[in-house]
This record gives structure tokens, sequence and C-alpha cells, in this order.
């Protein structure tokens, strides 16, 4: 198993930050939509990431991460640069279709700001125009404005307490969106499976393409465990293998959201039993087990995971 060097991080609140990875090949092969399965060490479990950003010139691999259990977390603390990921295997899934669609709207919500990225510059390599509505719960965790800005014609900034861009929800900018643009061919958003929802009840009066990108729990991204299994109208689809894009119109989101509850009980117990460790680990005080990157926070709030079928702070 290679090593994969990380060579830059940056951290855009205290659970969502940005890794760079070095992995020439796989720059090279990326494309839109696509995920990568990762490793932090021998022992680490395999985790699911989308690729948010890939750089063939620099070889390398932008995941952007929220930290939402003992992994992630981990993650967290110990992914710095000069640092090293203990495998790293992709590009995974289906790559996102990059239509000839005229005219396209691309939606993020939270994390999901990071993956509509590369649609979003696929789109406009292709020659369509591109309106992109990103939405955050307030102006302290926007990030990658200035990219957005750089590859699209128009931006359309949400942010729920209206300190940046417009005041209100996704759903608020898609309605201006919608209004201001009576042609628009396709949506394609990403973001929390409650948001993504609520695009495609938004989107499903108009009869707009509306494709979104699925976050089932995965084990071994290959078909074979059947744990990202996903209801498409009346078929199952794996996530891993026949997505992750599916036809919003046809998700069975209720479903999915009920699948990303199951093994929640099993990771706060998995984050308990590491955060103890830590606490043994390091002297009383502020510690490994409390401080995260924006600052410090009680035990108790640490283990309190966000929900993963809703958005948490920061993604």
């Amino acid at each position: 198993m290679s090593n994969f060097e990380i060579v830059a991080r940056e951290d855009f609140s205290d659970v969502t930050y940005l890794l760079e990875v070095r992995h020439p090949m796989m720059a090279r092969a990326a494309k839109p939509g696509q995920f990568v399965i990762v490793m932090q060490n021998e022992q680490g479990e395999r985790i699911p990431l989308t690729i948010a950003d890939f750089d063939r010139n620099k070889g390398t691999i932008t995941l952007v991460i929220q930290a939402v259990g003992k992994t992630t977390r981990q993650m967290q603390q110990e992914c710095q640069v000069g640092t090293s990921l203990y495998g790293m295997v992709g590009p995974m899934g289906i790559p996102s279709p990059i239509s000839h669609a005229k005219k396209v709207l691309c939606v993020g919500g939270g994390l999901g700001v990071a993956p509509i990225f590369p649609q979003a510059r696929g789109f406009k390599e292709s020659g369509a125009y591109v309106i992109a509505v990103l939405g955050f719960r307030n102006k302290d965790l926007v990030f990658w404005e200035n990219k957005f800005r750089e590859c699209c014609d128009e931006l359309i900034l949400c942010t729920n307490d209206g300190s940046a861009g417009m005041k209100g929800m996704i759903t608020d900018g898609i309605k201006v969106a919608l209004a201001g643009h009576a042609n628009i061919e396709e949506v394609v958003a990403i973001g929390p499976p409650v948001m993504m929802k609520a695009c495609a009840d938004a989107t499903r009066p108009y009869k707009i393409k509306t494709m979104v990108s699925v976050n089932p729990i995965m084990v071994d991204g290959t078909g074979m465990c059947g744990g990202c299994r996903v209801k498409v109208g009346d078929e199952v689809k794996f996530a891993c293998v026949d997505g992750p894009d599916f036809d919003g119109h046809l998700v069975d989101f209720d479903d999915l959201m009920l699948r990303l509850q199951r093994h929640k009980n099993d990771e706060k117990l998995a984050h308990e039993r590491w955060s103890e460790n830590c606490r043994m680990t390091n002297p009383p005080g502020p510690g490994a087990g409390d401080v995260l990157a924006g600052g410090t926070a009680a035990q108790s709030d640490v283990l309190e995971l966000p929900d993963p079928s809703e958005d948490a702070p920061g993604g």
C-alpha cells in the first residue's frame, strides 16, 4: 500500500476542512462527480469522500471533509501538511454526465458546495451558461465563493441569517434563478438529503431535469456489500457503481435518510471510545479530545455528533 502525501490543508470552519493530496495518476483520471475511498492508517476504516477538485498539472486531488464521526474527527486532528494517508482508491463511481444543456443551474448546500464545483466548471467548459446557487448557515461558513464567481456566469449566495448574500434557504435561491431564467434546461444539486429532496420538489412542477448526488452508507465501493442501496423509482440501485448521481425526481429520499440513521449509535460509541483514548494520552485540560480547528469545545459537545441526514454546521 502506498502513502499519499497531504500537500495542502485549509480549515473553513471548526468542523469543515480541506485536504489536497498528491496522487498524479488519479488526478489525470478524475472526472466530476466521482469519489475516492480513503484510509487514514493501516487500522483505519474505509470512508468514501467525493472529489471536490483535481489539478492535473500539480497531480493533486482535493477533498473537503466534514468532521461528523470518529474517523473524520481523527483526520481533522492528525492530517496535517507533510503527513500522508495510508490508502486512497479511486476515482470511483460513474462520472457526472456533462450534458449539452445550454443553461444549467448548479446547486450546492453546505459541504455539497465542494463537490458541485467540478460540475459547474465542467458545464462552463462545455459552453453552457452556468448559474450557481450556494447555501450556508451564515457568512462564517462560506467558502469557495471566488472559485464559483470565476467559473460561473451568475452566483446566487444564500445564508439562513442573511449575513452574506440573500437571506433564505437554498430553495429561495432556486426560485430566484427560475424566475430570472425560464429556459434552464438542467439542475444539478448536491448537499444533505433533506436539501436535495427540497430541490427536487422545487423543480418538479417545472419538469426540469434534476440530478442529485446521493450519499448512502458505503463499505467496499465496488457493489459487493450492498450497503449503499438506494431506491430510484421502481428500482434498487447501488450508489457506488450505479451512481452516485441519480434523477432527483425518482430518488426515495425518505428511505435514504432512514438508512443514514441506521448506524448512528455505533458511530457514537466508536467516537466515545476514541475520545476517551485521547483523554488518557493527553494531559488534563484542553487537549486532542477537546480542541477543534476553530477553538475549544466541551467534551459533551464533541460527543454530540451531527445528524448525517441534516445540514450540520459548516456543511
